[in-house]
């Protein structure tokens, strides 16, 4: 059997830790709310600039934010 990986988000709970919202993080990282949702419910994966700006903006490292898990 074939594992295969999955890219595992904990942005939505460091932008709420930090008080912010979607579209205030969005702003932020000049980038649209549903940019930020999609990343936050797995639905998109996030260019490597755009995990270090989220990062950057949140305060913390890319890996505070995203990991790559293993399924199967």
């Amino acid at each position: 059997m074939t594992s295969s990986l999955r890219l595992e988000s904990r942005l939505k709970e460091r932008r709420t830790d930090a008080g912010l919202t979607q579209a205030e993080l969005a702003e932020r990282a000049g980038v649209s709310r549903k940019t930020i949702n999609t990343v936050e419910n797995g639905v998109f994966v996030p260019s490597t600039l755009l995990a270090l700006v989220l990062a950057r903006e949140l305060g913390c490292t890319v890996e505070d934010l995203f990991s790559a898990v293993t399924d199967g």
